[in-house]
């Protein structure tokens, strides 16, 4: 085999920039006590002659990974959310020597095998959760274990963890306040399932704000925001038929995915937003202004939570930081 067919290695990187390896080492690894150019032009040479790490060998040598998994749940109340987490994920590992990668956990059930598994066999170096529960035994295996972890969403246990969230209580008290300023009175919202952290924010802020306005409140047991379509349909037809809830003519959607299958539901009775209802909707993607223009949305940056729960889960494996961090996103209101 020639010489130039090899794969290049550090050694190869040192020899062409004229670094020692223990330079070239430190370099890739982000180390800024290497000077920013030194740091620089060793990873231009890398990128240039095609060199990638040996992620066997380095995890012989150090007992790591450099390797981040997203343990990505279902999120289809939500467009674009899996995509919009992972870009800024990546934006927070670029640079650095960590990669990312995705461990699906859509099978319902047993969520903590998955987690054993990547801890248990020094798979990866850190992990990124999502879609926390009150007592989440995931987090708590993680706690026990002292295992690096960074969560979308928060837990009620009494020891602190990082985590980035969204303010969802902020969220159900301002829609029910802009649909209180819209003349609307008997407001329904369709909630996470209980098990979830962010039902309660969600449930409390839309139950405060309907006490300080005085308004009816409609919280649905049949439906959820992970209900299909055809469920969404059944319960609003059945809502619309009862005399006591027929004259409903606010709602509060936790995601466009249920919007969706609310809107259909409504059209096909005959109900017009902006006549019959108001409704306010949270949502990370744009296409709610092409299917519904003029629609109060509530925006939740996906990418930008992901971008900072990558530079928490990086801080926690290069320093060990002792400072827990807790970021509670504030919601980007949309009202037209």
């Amino acid at each position: 085999m020639a010489k130039d067919s090899k794969r290049p290695t550090q050694r190869t990187i040192a020899d062409v920039t004229g670094f020692a390896v223990t330079t070239v080492s430190r370099a890739l690894k982000g180390d800024l006590k290497i000077a920013e150019a030194t740091r620089l032009k060793v990873a231009q040479v890398a990128k240039e002659i095609g060199y990638v790490p040996d992620r066997a060998a380095l995890r012989l040598r150090t007992g790591k990974t450099r390797t981040i998994s997203l343990i990505l749940n279902p999120h289809d109340e939500i467009f674009g959310f899996g995509n919009s987490l992972i870009a800024g994920l990546s934006e927070a590992l670029a640079g650095s020597d960590y990669h990312l990668n995705i461990t699906p956990a859509f099978g319902g059930g047993d969520e903590i095998t998955p987690i054993r598994r990547l801890v248990e066999n020094s798979l990866v170096d850190g992990l990124v959760l999502t879609r926390t529960q009150n007592f989440d035994e995931r987090i708590r295996y993680l706690l026990e274990k002292n295992f690096p972890f960074v969560s979308h969403g928060r837990t009620d246990f009494s020891t602190p963890h990082h985590f980035v969230d969204f303010d969802n209580e902020a969220f159900a008290y301002q829609a029910v306040q802009r649909l209180a300023d819209k003349g609307r009175s008997k407001l329904a919202i369709i909630l996470p399932q209980a098990h979830y952290t962010f039902h309660q924010h969600m449930r409390y802020g839309f139950m405060r704000a309907i006490r300080e306005s005085g308004l009816q409140a409609i919280i649905p047991e049949e439906v959820t925001l992970d209900s299909t379509q055809e469920q969404v349909d059944s319960w609003l037809r059945h809502l619309l038929e009862d005399e006591t809830t027929r004259d409903v003519d606010g709602f509060i959607c936790p995601g466009e995915a249920s919007y969706l299958a609310l809107y259909s539901a409504l059209r096909a009775v005959g109900r017009t937003r902006g006549e019959d209802y108001d409704v306010v909707v949270k949502c990370n993607h744009r296409i709610l202004e092409q299917i519904d223009p003029g629609i109060d949305r509530v925006h939740e940056e996906i990418g930008e939570a992901g971008r900072q729960m990558g530079e928490i889960l990086i801080d926690q494996l290069r320093d060990g930081a002792d400072e827990v961090q807790q970021i509670v996103r504030d919601p980007q209101i949309r009202f037209d």
